[in-house]
C-alpha cells in the first residue's frame, strides 16, 4: 500500500508564504499525476494545482500568480509553494497522486493524504 503524507502547513500572515511537502511511500509502484486540494470549513474540496508526471501544471484560478506547483520524482515527493497568502486561503489542503501497483494485480487507485492545516490570520 503507498502512503502519503503532507507536511509544511501551519500558520502564516497575509500576504506572506508557505511550503507544503508531499511525500509518496512505498514499493513497486508508480506515481501518475499529483495535485493539491483544500477544503474549508463548511465547503466542498476544490482542486488548487497539478502537476503531471511530464511537468505539466494546471492551477486553479484562485491561486494563479501566486501558488506554484512543482515535484521530484527521484523523491515522489510534490510540493506546493504558496506566496502572497490571503485569508481565504485558509483550509484543510490535501495530497493526491494517481498510483500504479507495479505487481500481479497492476491495479491503479486514487491516494490521499491526511491533510495539513493552514491558517492565514494576522
Amino acid at each position: 500500500q503507498v502512503q502519503l503524507v503532507e507536511s509544511g502547513g501551519g500558520l502564516a500572515q497575509p500576504g506572506g508564504s508557505l511550503g507544503l511537502s508531499c511525500g509518496a511511500s512505498g514499493i513497486f509502484f508508480r506515481i501518475n499525476t499529483m495535485g493539491w486540494y483544500r477544503q474549508a470549513p463548511g465547503k466542498q474540496r476544490e482542486l488548487v494545482a497539478t502537476i503531471t508526471s511530464g511537468g505539466i501544471t494546471h492551477y486553479a484560478d484562485s491561486v494563479k500568480g501566486r501558488f506554484t506547483i512543482s515535484r521530484d520524482n527521484a523523491k515522489n515527493t510534490v510540493y506546493l509553494q504558496m506566496n502572497s497568502l490571503k485569508p481565504e486561503d485558509t483550509a484543510v489542503y490535501y495530497c493526491d497522486a494517481g498510483v500504479t501497483l507495479l505487481g500481479g494485480g497492476g491495479r491503479t487507485y486514487d491516494a490521499w493524504g491526511q491533510g495539513t492545516q493552514v491558517t492565514v490570520s494576522s
